[in-house]
């Protein structure tokens, strides 16, 4: 690159620093969110549908389903870390928009192939693919969003596109009630579920995998129409391409009506002297410590996230509530999932990343102990709701702070080292959970366990964690 591209290309970056809003056609967040509306479908499917699936698959009691559901998820998300890891710093390379649209085909066939899995092993290894596709994507999407949203606005059009992710839980949870599990009367059933007799007695699980291949195959079609970042244009010396788009975006923003502010000051571009990303992350002391403190918090806060997206309703089983009860509870929940997503939107960014993350554990700790203290199902059902909203208000915050926490050439990749390696905690972390499970005296130990790993996260997050809000990227991560 030439002293005058590398002049330009500071002057291109700037130029994107400095837009006041969204600077393409909205439509690109919904064709973002469609996507994102499968991956958390597919992670919330388990959650009601798995029950039925070891009965009637694995034919083995709803009381042992939660047994055989830590191996399954744990198998999802070293599939998560496997995509992560290796096909995430692809997208460094490649480009985000041709690998989102990869990742998205990985996950269609995948789920396709879960739907008609005949056996525990094909199960399993039909959720390895999934999460190998969902692992991958969850990182490029974050990065692609954080790279082109405006400066101010990070975190909320991050938890923008999360709000489409609740949408995806929500109906994974609800399809779920209502194909999976036997009618029972309000609150603890859904009168009209269908899993009680019948074809969806049998095969309501394979229905929901079916619906998660043609929600993955909608997304894929929507996303050849996704333009490139112009931050990962520049970094690949592509300067005339970047400047077009970014064209492009300053004349959407001035047809709105605002009015371009002042060009801030030029960040000189960093020339990369090496071809693999990771090495940027683990020969800088900056970045390196980043990624130690951001893949701990992961690591155990995931423990607590897939405990209760996947498993709330196996491991309320295990303690004793009928299938429809636990299910109910769990749907009811999955309200505040949505409301965890309006909420980060809203104020995300007007508070440091990492206090989101000391909010949500507290946030947690009360629903968890509001459905495991009382008996009462219109308790149990806010509590739920509670809970849901603390295990989830944080994250998009925290997508956005690891997205803002690696340079441009390796943020894919730093995000993906973060999330992958956070994810495989996750898994081993269900797997204790579910194994003890059974041999816990009280739904208050249950509860208490859970939440403990995200409290023990967020204390470390915010003694060790970093500063983000309102910087530029490329001073952030220069």
């Amino acid at each position: 690159m030439s002293k005058e591209e590398e002049t330009k290309s500071s002057e291109i970056i700037a130029r994107l620093d400095r837009l006041p809003t969204w600077a393409f056609n909205y439509i690109l967040l919904g064709i973002i969110g469609v996507g994102e509306l499968f991956t958390f479908y597919d992670i919330f499917n388990i959650n009601v549908s798995f029950v039925q699936t070891a009965v009637t698959l694995f034919h083995v009691s709803p009381a042992q389903a939660a047994q055989l559901l830590g191996p399954v998820v744990l198998g999802n998300l070293v599939g998560y870390v496997v995509g992560s890891l290796v096909l995430s710093p692809i997208a460094d390379r490649i480009g985000r928009r041709d690998m989102l649209m990869i990742t998205m085909l990985i996950m269609g066939l995948s789920s396709l192939y879960n739907a008609f899995a005949p056996n525990y092993i094909n199960f399993f290894i039909a959720r390895t693919l999934t999460g190998i596709g969902v692992g991958a994507d969850l990182a490029i999407v974050n990065t692609y969003i954080s790279e082109v949203a405006p400066l101010a606005y990070r975190s909320k059009y991050v938890s923008a596109i999360f709000i489409f992710s609740t949408v995806g839980g929500f109906l994974a949870i609800w399809l779920g009630l209502l194909f999976t599990t036997p009618p029972a009367p309000f609150p603890q059933g859904l009168p009209i579920a269908l899993g009680g007799s019948g074809f969806f007695a049998i095969n309501g699980w394979r229905v929901m995998y079916i619906i998660g291949a043609v929600l993955a195959l909608i997304g894929l079609a929507l996303r050849f129409r996704l333009p490139e970042s112009p931050r990962w244009l520049i970094s690949k010396g592509r300067v005339s391409e970047a400047e077009m788009i970014v064209n492009l975006m300053e004349e959407k923003v001035t047809s709105r009506g605002y009015k371009l502010p002042p060009l801030p000051s030029l960040i000189p571009i960093y020339k990369a002297s090496k071809p693999v990303p990771y090495s940027e992350i683990f020969t800088n002391s900056t970045y390196l410590k980043r990624f130690i403190t951001l893949v701990i918090v992961w690591f155990l806060a995931y423990t607590t996230v897939y405990s209760i997206a996947a498993g709330l309703t196996s491991l309320l089983t295990a303690q004793g509530y009928s299938t429809s009860e636990a299910g109910m509870i769990s749907a009811i929940g999955i309200i505040g999932f949505i409301l965890a997503a309006v909420i980060a939107t809203l104020f995300g960014d007007r508070l440091e990343r990492k206090w989101w993350i000391g909010i949500g554990a507290l946030v947690t700790v009360i629903g968890g102990m509001m459905v495991a203290l009382t008996p009462n199902p219109i308790i149990d059902g806010l509590g739920a709701i509670i809970l849901f909203i603390g295990f989830n208000v944080w994250v998009p915050v925290a997508y956005t702070w690891t997205a803002e926490s690696f340079p441009t050439r390796a943020r894919t990749s730093g995000f993906a080292l973060c999330d992958g390696f956070g994810h495989l905690g996750g898994g081993l972390g269900v797997v204790y959970i579910t194994s003890v499970a059974t041999t816990l005296h009280s739904t208050v130990e249950l509860f208490g366990l859970i939440a403990g790993f995200l409290v023990v996260a967020a204390i470390i997050a915010m003694v060790t964690g970093h500063y983000t809000l309102g910087k530029r990227l490329d001073e952030i991560s220069p």
